[in-house]
């Protein structure tokens, strides 16, 4: 009776054993699908924010509530970086003494195509809002707040020195956005993250580089700090995927050459 007692026992544990090694079999399984399809969500997300490259370094503002008027406005500074991470990326957008905005995150939703932009306001409530970009005018627009009042910011390119964030409200009794205030940004310095321009590109995101490291005895750029942290965390990985980025760039202009 002991002995069968015991062989039972060592049956039981023999099956959770094959049952427990089953289970982490499908789970590994499952994690080797999906790492790749977020790898290529990460990528999609990436490269459609790249449309934002000239927006990287820092900004000069002044505030103005009525257009073509210095009454009630003020000065601002901002910055735009990266933010490269695992589990998301984006570009962060810091205000310092502004009026409407103190930061925000813009990021891009694969499902729906839409820019989304997590916005923490002055006071430090949370605001969300999400939109499309065309031409040189990313328009985002939030839900309805609780008395109906609807938000929109749209960010206008006017060069790569010049940027306006226009802030509009539409009240639930009316049919139009109103405007409660712009601010026009000017460059700071020289930090512009653009495309070709015959420098150094950043090996992140492919924006001009303005800082650099060297890595394995080759010198990388990076257009912001946030790119710069980013291919310090993973260096290899990075430099895989502007290898991958490049030779597919050349496969496509040697298709078109054709």
């Amino acid at each position: 009776m002991h002995r069968f007692a015991t062989l039972a026992r060592f049956g039981f544990v023999s099956l959770s054993l094959a049952l427990a090694v089953a289970a982490d079999d499908k789970s590994k399984k499952a994690d080797a699908k999906t790492e790749p399809a977020a790898k290529e969500s990460r990528a999609a997300v990436q490269e459609a924010l790249a449309e934002f490259n000239p927006l990287v370094g820092g900004w000069r503002g002044v505030g103005q509530p009525h257009r073509n008027s210095n009454k009630g406005s003020w000065i601002e500074s901002a910055d735009w970086v990266w933010e490269i991470k695992k589990d998301r990326i984006g570009l962060k957008y810091t205000v310092k003494d502004g009026k409407h905005l103190e930061s925000g995150l813009l990021t891009w939703d694969p499902k729906s195509k839409d820019f989304v932009f997590e916005a923490t306001l002055p006071d430090k409530s949370q605001r969300v809002y999400s939109g499309t970009f065309s031409g040189k005018k990313l328009t985002l627009q939030s839900p309805a707040d609780a008395d109906g009042s609807l938000h929109q910011i749209v960010i206008t390119f006017h060069s790569d020195v010049r940027t306006l964030v226009l802030f509009q409200v539409r009240p639930k009794d009316q049919q139009q956005f109103t405007r409660v205030a712009e601010v026009g940004y000017t460059r700071e310095g020289t930090k512009l993250a653009e495309e070709g321009g015959g420098g150094p590109e950043c090996i992140v995101t492919g924006g001009k580089g303005s800082m650099s490291t060297v890595y394995n005895g080759k010198k990388y750029y990076f257009c912001c700090t946030g790119c710069r942290d980013a291919f310090l965390d993973d260096p290899d990985s990075i430099i895989a995927q502007a290898e991958q980025k490049a030779a597919k760039k050349k496969e496509a202009a040697a298709k078109k050459g054709k």
